[in-house]
């Protein structure tokens, strides 16, 4: 369910006081499932992805809270943050220099500890993958948790030796995109092609590659989540984009959606959603938003019209 965040709840240089789109002061809604915050009186998409920051908390055998220090362990770090690390200062946690006994059992501590780590070329592969993941997630603005997510798949994929004779980056970038299309966050696969730098023919194979070899089961995409995100680039009111999902929904109902393009629907959605509220928006500005072609938003916008008596 989206929330309401006051402007001043966090640091003003985060959020300011006032929308840039209409200028107006007031509340922004935030929606806890994709973290998007929108402007209440226009609809602006202020961010695409809010991310919560803080101190890390764990139940002690008290059943009270503690604040804990270190970063915690992580599925896209490739010792899984439990690495170790014995230093070679030779005193305790006190400044205290160690006797020779100690410091010949730390010593051996070592050695084996430094035989017990991965081998490095995986290893180095491995980080440098998950660091692409990181880059590409950091430019689309997604959270951690499609960042974790993408570092399973891309795990999973390492097991099966998918990674053999295939670009680290077309396959980073697509685990990426399946994290995505798996957590049901909207962000097309144009999108990540661009953020990873990578063709969209080539990042489709790799995605295709992926969930076949790996069998993920990828949940269809929901155009009402599109919504926000077209009628922001678009333009279009609050009003509208309601109007638009309220389409969508009765389409959901008849079963007119099945099989068809999720950006596709939500873009038809906001045109004619757009012409019921008198805003008039042109189906090549709709297109352009919906990354998608003008005859695929007319064919869409006919089949809506007709099996809805709109």
């Amino acid at each position: 369910m989206p929330s309401r965040q006051e402007p001043g709840d966090k640091d003003p240089e985060e959020i300011p006081d006032k929308c840039p789109n209409c200028g107006k002061k007031g509340t922004f809604v935030r929606d806890e499932e994709s973290g998007e915050m929108v402007c209440s009186n226009c609809g602006f998409v202020l961010r695409e992805k809010e991310e919560e920051t803080g101190p890390s908390f764990s139940s002690s055998e008290a059943g009270t809270l503690e604040v804990t220090s270190g970063p915690p362990t992580s599925i896209a770090q490739p010792d899984m943050g439990l690495a170790t690390v014995i230093g070679r200062e030779g005193t305790d946690a006190s400044g205290t220099g160690l006797s020779s006994r100690t410091k010949s059992s730390v010593e051996r501590m070592r050695v084996w500890d430094r035989r017990s780590q991965p081998d490095q070329s995986a290893y180095r592969s491995m980080s440098k993958a998950f660091d692409e993941i990181k880059t590409v997630a950091a430019k689309l603005s997604v959270g951690q948790g499609a960042i974790e997510r993408a570092a399973y798949i891309y795990r999973k994929a390492l097991e099966k030796r998918l990674t053999r004779g295939r670009s680290l980056t077309q396959l980073s970038a697509a685990a990426l995109y399946a994290a995505c299309r798996d957590l049901q966050i909207p962000r097309s696969l144009k999108d990540v092609a661009a953020a990873g730098n990578v063709s969209k023919k080539d990042l489709s194979r790799s995605y295709r590659t992926l969930v076949t070899e790996l069998d993920i089961r990828i949940p269809v995409e929901d155009p009402i989540r599109s919504v926000p995100k077209i009628g922001s680039a678009i333009g279009a009111s609050p009003r509208t984009m309601r109007r638009a999902q309220e389409i969508l929904r009765m389409a959901a109902a008849k079963g007119v959606s099945a099989g068809k393009d999720p950006m596709g629907l939500a873009g038809a959605a906001l045109y004619i959603a757009s012409h019921l509220e008198g805003e008039g928006k042109s189906q090549p500005i709709v297109a352009k938003a919906s990354e998608v072609t003008e005859v695929t938003v007319r064919n869409r916008y006919r089949a809506l019209k007709s099996s809805l008596k709109l």
